[in-house]
This record gives C-alpha cells, sequence and structure tokens, in this order.
C-alpha cells in the first residue's frame, strides 16, 4: 500500500511510477483504489466507471482497467453530496453523513474486490486517499490503513517537502496512528525534492531514530506534464505560456468540473496555449471556448449565468470565437434542459446557443464508442445522464451508425464524447478548423498522444529506479523483510 501525510503528496504518482517499474521487470501488476473520490472518470470496456487515475495507473502496468481496481468511485455533486458509483455502477446518491454509515455495507465489496484481483496478478500497488491517520472519520476504512489491516498489507508512507514540514507531517502521521497500524509502514518516501537530498539526512536520522520505519528514498520534483489527473489541484499540468502558440484555447473553470482529462492532449500541443478561466475579466479574445463537463449541469449554468460568464461566452462567439461543449457543456449550450434527476429542478433554460433540448434520464449511460469524423478515427466514452436532441447537422458517427454531436456553420460545436482530442487525427483537424475561423493556419502537429503517455510513464519508472530502493521495497512486498 501507497500512504501519504496528505493529499496530493505523490500516492498516485508512485503508484503509477511502481507499476511500470513492475511491468518492465516481467510481474504482471495492478493498481488498487478501494475509495476514491474524482470527477474524472473513465469508461471500461464493459461499461464500468471507475477514476481515471486507476485506469491510468492499470495501463502504465500493462493490465486492463477495470471495476474491481477502483470498486467505490464518490462523484462530488455538490459542497456535501456525492453520487457513489459501486463496482462501476451507480449506486446511490448520499450526503457526507449518511455516506459515513454506509462504509459499512460497502466494506466488504472492496475487501471482496480486492481479494479478486490479488488472485490474479502478482503485485497489487494499493493507493491510500488523503492521510491514513484521519482520525475523525467514523466507520471501517475502505482506502487506508484499515483496509491494509483486514488484509495483511505493508505500507509505504509518501511526504511531500516541496510545502515544507516534510518531517512534521511524518511525524505527526506516525504519531496519530494506532499501534497496530504504525507497524505496517515499513518505509517512508520523500517526494518533490528541489534541493540538494544530502540536506535531508538529519531528520531522517531522526524520524528512523523514532519509529521502526526506513526511509527507501528520495524523489526529485519531476517536471512532467499532469497527464489523468486525479482532481482539480492538479488542473493545468502543462505550462501555460507557450511562445510558439498559435491558438489560444480557454476552457471554462466550472465550479464542478468533471473530466478535465479531455484537455490533456490540448495542453501538451506546442502551438495552443490553454488557459483555464473563470471570470469574464480573464477571458481575452480566445480562438475557442470550451464548455467542459460538470457534475452538477444545472448549477454550474446557474453560476454561469451569475458571474457572467454566460455574456462573456456569447459575446466571444459573436467575436469569432469557436465554441465546443463537451457532455455538460454541450447540454448548456442548447435551449433547454429538462433535469428531474441531477438538480431536480424541472425546465431550465440553456444558453440558446445550439438548437438543441436535452432531457436527464434516471439510467446513466456510462459506455466506450468508436466512430468516424469524415476520414479521421474517433474514440472515446460517455458518462451522462442528459440526453441530448440537437437540430444542427450531427459531425461525428458512430459504429453503430448513430449520428453523433451538433455542428453549426457559426463554429458551434456539441458532443457527448469524452477522450475524443486523444486521437491525433481528430484534434489535428479540429485544430485547423478553429485556426481557420481566426484566419490562421494551424500546422499539422508531430504530437503524438498516446507515445506522450506511454514515455510519461516510462519516465517515472526511471525516476524510481533511480532514486528509489526497490530491493528494500521488493523484500517488504514479498515478505522477505521480517
Amino acid at each position: 500500500m501507497v500512504c501519504a501525510t496528505s493529499s496530493d503528496a505523490g500516492k498516485s504518482l508512485v503508484v503509477t511510477a511502481l507499476c511500470a517499474a513492475l511491468r518492465r521487470q516481467g510481474a504482471t501488476v495492478a493498481p488498487f483504489k478501494g475509495q476514491n473520490m474524482s470527477l474524472n472518470s473513465y469508461v471500461c470496456s464493459d461499461g464500468a466507471e471507475i477514476s481515471r487515475a486507476q485506469a491510468a495507473q492499470a495501463m502504465a502496468g500493462g493490465a486492463t482497467p477495470e471495476a474491481a481496481m477502483n470498486p467505490v468511485l464518490l462523484k462530488p455533486t455538490g459542497e456535501r453530496h456525492s453520487q457513489v458509483m459501486v463496482m462501476g455502477q451507480l449506486w446511490a446518491e448520499v450526503d457526507s453523513t449518511s455516506y459515513q454509515s454506509s462504509k459499512a455495507s460497502l466494506a466488504p465489496i472492496v475487501d471482496a474486490a480486492l481479494s479478486d484481483i490479488r488472485s490474479r496478478y502478482d503485485v497489487v500497488i494499493c493507493e491510500g486517499a488523503g492521510s491514513p491517520a484521519e482520525i475523525n472519520l467514523p466507520g471501517p476504512d475502505l482506502v487506508n490503513l484499515g483496509l491494509a489491516q483486514r488484509g495483511g498489507i505493508d505500507a509505504l508512507l509518501v511526504a511531500d517537502i516541496e510545502r515544507g514540514g516534510v518531517f512534521a507531517s511524518l511525524a505527526g502521521t506516525l504519531d496519530l496512528l494506532s499501534a497496530d497500524q504504525r507497524r505496517l509502514v515499513r518505509a517512508a518516501l520523500i517526494n518533490k525534492m528541489r534541493g540538494e537530498p544530502e540536506l535531508l539526512a538529519p531528520g531522517i536520522a531522526e524520524i528512523e531514530r523514532r519509529w521502526p520505519i526506513s526511509f527507501c528514498g528520495i524523489l526529485p520534483h519531476l517536471r512532467l506534464g499532469s497527464l489523468d489527473a486525479e482532481d482539480s489541484l492538479n488542473m493545468g499540468g502543462f505550462p501555460q505560456s507557450k511562445e510558439r502558440a498559435m491558438l489560444d484555447v480557454v476552457v471554462i473553470a466550472l465550479p464542478r468540473i468533471s473530466n478535465f482529462t479531455d484537455f490533456d492532449a490540448l495542453q501538451a500541443e506546442e502551438g495552443v496555449q490553454l488557459r483555464y478561466v473563470n471570470s469574464p475579466a480573464l477571458f481575452g479574445n480566445p480562438d475557442l471556448v470550451i464548455l467542459p463537463g460538470s457534475k452538477a449541469t444545472v448549477a454550474d449554468l446557474g453560476w454561469l449565468r451569475a458571474t457572467g460568464m454566460a455574456t462573456a461566452i456569447a459575446q466571444a462567439s459573436r467575436r469569432g470565437s469557436s465554441l465546443l461543449g463537451i457532455c455538460a457543456g454541450y447540454q448548456m449550450l442548447g435551449k433547454v434542459i429538462h433535469d428531474g434527476v441531477e438538480s431536480s429542478l424541472g425546465t431550465v433554460a440553456g444558453l440558446g446557443l445550439l438548437d438543441a433540448t436535452t432531457r436527464f434520464e434516471t439510467a446513466k449511460v456510462t459506455r466506450q464508442r468508436r466512430g468516424s469524423w469524415g476520414e479521421e478515427t474517433v474514440s472515446g466514452y460517455q458518462i451522462h445522464h442528459g440526453r441530448v436532441v440537437a437540430s444542427e447537422e450531427p459531425w461525428l458517427e458512430l459504429d453503430d451508425g448513430e449520428k453523433e454531436g451538433a455542428a453549426t456553420a457559426g463554429g458551434i460545436w456539441g458532443t457527448t464524447l469524452h477522450g475524443l482530442f486523444e486521437g491525433d487525427g481528430v484534434r489535428n483537424r479540429f485544430l485547423a478548423e478553429v485556426a481557420q475561423r481566426s484566419a490562421k493556419t494551424w500546422h499539422q502537429s508531430n504530437l503524438k498522444f498516446d507515445a506522450l503517455r506511454k514515455a510519461q510513464w516510462e519516465l517515472l519508472a526511471d525516476a524510481l529506479e533511480a532514486h528509489v530502493n526497490l530491493e528494500m521495497l521488493a523484500e517488504i512486498m514479498t515478505g522477505a523483510a521480517g
């Protein structure tokens, strides 16, 4: 198990790196996160919905993503409410208090999923959540050291030095753990080091003197783009200012933005400057405005109006900016939304920029899709309750013959497909059309996004092999360390 002293300390990165490194060594390896909270999700081949982070970790390890790798996924719909996915399927809508009482019924499901995964892989790397020392949370532990206790799993504790106080966070975490849980923490790793590692030696020695724990390494701060991020702390992981950028792309930073991993490939393009914007004052004069997915479509539509962003979007379109709505963003661009499911507010007026109507249904659509846009191959996945009917010309054709999306001569586009821009051909053609509307010329990009993602996994594995004592971790994993 990989735990950490705080959120965003690097658990997901370390798990991804371990999966890639173990794959290199010939092991079959799978990730596991008993409970995750994320609005960035992925649809498996059977339609099961899991966290995007666990899907990426699986692929880094050479495994096929599946529901058992993330049996419980919380998708926040507000400050205190979440949609709960169990084994990839919609289970319930809960508030924070009622969810704690539900954990007793979820624990056997989580434990069974872990047992199943362990039976089929040489190595399973379990990822914790937040901190393992969250002593305020009642009920069975679905994801941290309580799970490790039930499964007889030793743990690695990751600490983030970037924010300062790394030894205090390590000491505080270890001190708050129960004696039984503390015994499971066999090794520690310091992450995001920018200076000289030798300066940490006295602090490391003191932690090792106080507790029966060994440090297995110090990972440097890795200047990699943030691909397949778990939450909005990592939004915008690539440099925001590029000398060679030709197209200015604005993504509306909705309060409940989901699946912003849709824009990883756009951010990686040298010719694209991508900005997340939450105020009209920051809007500028972009070539493309994107309304992304949201877990609270009607609420975020209200936010657009309340902040003046709705007016800014309409003005940008009149000035010649192209508009793209993805999933909830597509629904918002239409004339009417009938929602008795997500918000229960009934009929709500959309932005009226597309002649489209959305009706929310109780059944949730989660499926992978394939198709084409002219000569370009299209692939992606759908995650939505809202069904859109548009009178504009559809621009995508799916393999089952379904016409998908809507497009106008005025440069307004809509689609329900997530992950669309990971296809190099589709991405280049779309950016070329955006550039043409802005009286610019898009030069065919050499970016191969799938290769970029795989290269990043290899760089993570390289860093782990260079800076971490993998022999120590192997001994812990196999029980050879005693």
